[in-house]
């Protein structure tokens, strides 16, 4: 396993899902974690279990919509731990069903704030303090419907997309400055999300097993499994990884 001692990390989104478990996947490697989100007791829930395991967590309430929310994470985040070596800017919505010209704006400024501008945000703030350090990772969430289409979520298609196409305009803009800058593109994971997403009429097991069908591999991703990955796109094992986008949908979009 990578050894990330000394370092410190920011995961936004960091109260459940794949969020949480990649506060854990960095923390079980040595580094300190900062994490946020809106649900204050479930991020604070999560960085009790970190401590109770040893590791070293803050939480910090924010909404990444906000700028001068995201720009007081990083503030705190530098005051605590006096450095940032690595981002996982995960935070994210699917928004409302519907097709295109049922969209509502509000769901579709909304569905942006959140998955777009929201990634903006926080590279824009994380970027010079990653500089400060000499360099470090930042790794974006985007998912498998960023790179193909999908029908009834558009404005979340779109966002995921524009996620993808940010990750590699900004790893462009600071490979030269030791910032290497990828995205994850996950398939369906089990998280709240998932279950929104497919779980209408159905139990837990049967949206798994119905969904599952649908990927090569037979079966729905543990959350563990994004967030392994995006540790080691962070990691030092990874070095020569820049401006990728890294599915992680058991063969889906490959069909």
């Amino acid at each position: 396993m990578e050894d990330f001692s000394g370092r410190v990390a920011l995961i936004t989104g960091g109260s459940s899902g794949i969020g949480a478990s990649a506060c854990f996947s960095f923390v079980r490697r040595g580094a300190k974690v900062a994490l946020t989100s809106r649900r204050q007791l479930e991020g604070e829930a999560v960085v009790s279990a970190i401590r109770k395991a040893g590791g070293d967590a803050l939480f910090i309430q924010a909404d990444v919509t906000v700028p001068e929310q995201v720009q007081n994470v990083l503030r705190q985040t530098i005051k605590k731990f006096g450095r940032l070596d690595y981002a996982f800017n995960n935070a994210g919505v699917e928004g409302e069903k519907g097709r295109t010209d049922e969209t509502t704006v509000d769901n579709w400024d909304h569905t942006m704030a959140v998955n777009l501008y929201g990634v903006w945000y926080s590279m824009k703030y994380e970027i010079p303090e990653l500089l400060k350090t000499g360099g470090g990772a930042i790794v974006n969430m985007s998912s498998g419907a960023g790179l193909s289409g999908g029908i009834g979520i558009p404005a979340y298609v779109a966002s995921r997309h524009a996620v993808v196409g940010l990750t590699k305009s900004a790893a462009l803009e600071y490979a030269d400055k030791n910032i290497r800058i990828n995205a994850v593109c996950p398939g369906s994971v089990k998280t709240p999300m998932h279950y929104r997403l497919w779980g209408e009429g159905r139990s837990i097991e049967e949206t798994d097993a119905h969904v599952g069908e649908l990927h090569p591999l037979g079966r729905v991703a543990d959350p563990k499994e994004i967030a392994e990955a995006t540790a080691w796109l962070c990691s030092d094992n990874a070095s020569y990884v820049n401006g990728h986008a890294l599915v992680l949908d058991g063969g889906w979009t490959a069909t």
